[in-house]
């Protein structure tokens, strides 16, 4: 897959069959638009094309919500796209100004243009250009005109159900991770870096590493522990993790701290890949660290038989 960060940088060799959107997740429903992508690339021998956009529309337009996570960093969205068999992708810089290209300019001075469109496949509910004006109705008008086809990927194509990054972003907020990673068609991951903690857990025998998530805008799970797989340097190990304030311990500030079942490495400052399996139960407040330790226990025990 070729990456490109900025819409100028593309020269398209053949025809070009192309999709667009912000594809935060890559879930299973944008992974059906992208497989009708390449079929449709394979037929006319042309170039399979993905056109997204970062920083999210969101972030730009409404700085001062300032409350927009996703799903996915953009490094994660790269990663997750190159499974995907698409030719070209290509990253362009979401500003102010490219807010204000009306619908017919981005398709005639873009699509058309520019990237040498030829087919054009979307989702179904799919907008764009200024004040998200342009609809598969106005691509149906342009399409005779500007020499494409264009294509719409119906919701009842996506396993019959309305699958929407907003829908899995609130299964994630509210900890129903199968749901999520049932519409993601994987699990659901957090990137991080292994900081310093106050090594509670090593007291009670459930040593952990404390996670920080380098990019402000990703999306953490709602507070509670869950049975995870924890991804480093190309193993993979069980675990089990806790997102909250630790109120046991009178803590104020939310942490992530993962304890690696079966693992004695000193890894400060380590990258760790965490993936979601399930939810365990809610973080709850204990009157001692004895009673923390017996309910760590059950959840050790519950972990293993998700994971198993």
């Amino acid at each position: 897959m070729n990456i490109y960060r900025n819409i100028n940088e593309f020269k398209a060799k053949e025809d070009v069959v192309i999709t667009t959107g912000t594809f935060d997740g890559v879930h299973v429903g944008h992974r059906k638009i992208i497989q009708r992508v390449t079929e449709l690339a394979k037929k006319i021998n042309g170039e399979s094309v993905l056109l997204t956009f970062f920083p999210h529309p969101r972030m730009v337009l409404y700085p001062e919500q300032n409350d927009l996570r996703l799903i996915n960093t953009i490094e994660e969205r790269v990663e997750l796209l190159k499974e995907t068999g698409i030719d070209h992708l290509i990253i362009h810089p979401f500003t102010k100004e490219f807010s204000r290209i009306s619908s017919l300019d981005f398709v005639r001075d873009i699509l058309v243009t520019k990237l040498n469109t030829r087919k054009l496949v979307i989702g179904y509910d799919h907008h764009f250009g200024k004040n998200r004006e342009g609809s598969f109705e106005h691509l149906k008008e342009y399409g005779p005109v500007y020499g494409f086809d264009v294509e719409e990927i119906s919701a009842q194509e996506i396993q019959q159900i309305n699958i929407s990054s907003t829908k899995i972003r609130n299964s994630v907020l509210i900890g129903e991770i199968k749901a999520a990673n049932q519409f993601l068609g994987y699990h659901y991951f957090i990137n991080g870096t292994v900081v310093e903690g106050e090594k509670i857990g090593r007291q009670i025998g459930f040593p952990t590493a404390n996670l920080k998530v380098n990019d402000w805008y990703k999306l953490i799970p709602g507070n509670g522990v869950y049975a995870v797989k924890v991804d480093f340097e190309g193993g993979v190990y069980n675990g089990m993790l806790n997102i909250g304030t630790r109120p046991t311990i009178n803590g104020n500030d939310v942490t992530i701290e993962v304890n690696i079942f079966n693992f004695n490495q000193e890894i400060y400052t380590k990258e760790l890949k965490i993936e979601f399996i399930e939810k365990i139960r809610d973080e709850q407040k204990f009157d001692n660290l004895t009673d923390l330790q017996k309910q760590l226990t059950h959840d050790k025990e519950k972990a293993l038989s998700i994971l198993s």
